[in-house]
């Protein structure tokens, strides 16, 4: 989840995502998702103040991986970022754009450009992974709906409705 670094100039003559922008091709193309442990951060709180702070900062949200996803097309025709948080497949957030950027010592990357709405889904236990992963559309949790009342919640013991509250799954 770092900072953006220098965007190197797109390659000529046709950026790696920009066959993703056309209209004809997107319609051929399947959504495909990617998902990515969010390191370090503990609960869906933490991960939207640490946003927050990097766009108030004047940042750009976007996460530097050094491989280039090579189906970066699927992924910019409508695909998310699926954040796994303390063990669980929590958020996602809709990837605006992947381009190619360095790092500060001069080394080529990616920069997955991410849209600054956090939107929660049903949580998944999801064990750990090293890099991102391939999501296919089909896979994915479903969101949670934002203001709709959740059955059974009046059940939980208060204890365990305020420790899911504050892991972001209510």
């Amino acid at each position: 989840m770092g900072g953006c670094a220098r965007l190197m100039p797109l390659r000529a003559p046709i950026c790696r995502t920009q066959l993703a922008r056309s209209p004809a091709v997107r319609h051929t193309l399947r959504m495909l998702h990617l998902m990515k442990l969010a390191v370090g951060i503990r609960d869906l709180a933490q991960l939207r103040a640490l946003q927050a702070g990097r766009l108030a900062a004047g940042g750009r949200l976007c996460h530097l991986t050094r491989s280039f996803p090579r189906r970066a097309a699927e992924i910019t025709a409508g695909g998310s970022m699926y954040w796994v948080v303390a063990g669980a497949m929590v958020v996602r957030q809709r990837i605006a754009d992947i381009t190619e950027a360095t790092y500060d010592d001069a080394s080529a990357c990616a920069a997955i450009h991410l849209d600054p709405h956090l939107v929660p889904v049903a949580g998944r236990p999801t064990k750990p992974f090293q890099g991102w992963r391939y999501l296919a559309a089909e896979s994915a949790p479903p969101d949670i709906p934002t203001g709709g009342e959740i059955p059974g919640l009046d059940q939980l013991p208060e204890a365990l409705r305020r420790e899911l509250a504050g892991l972001g799954l209510l």
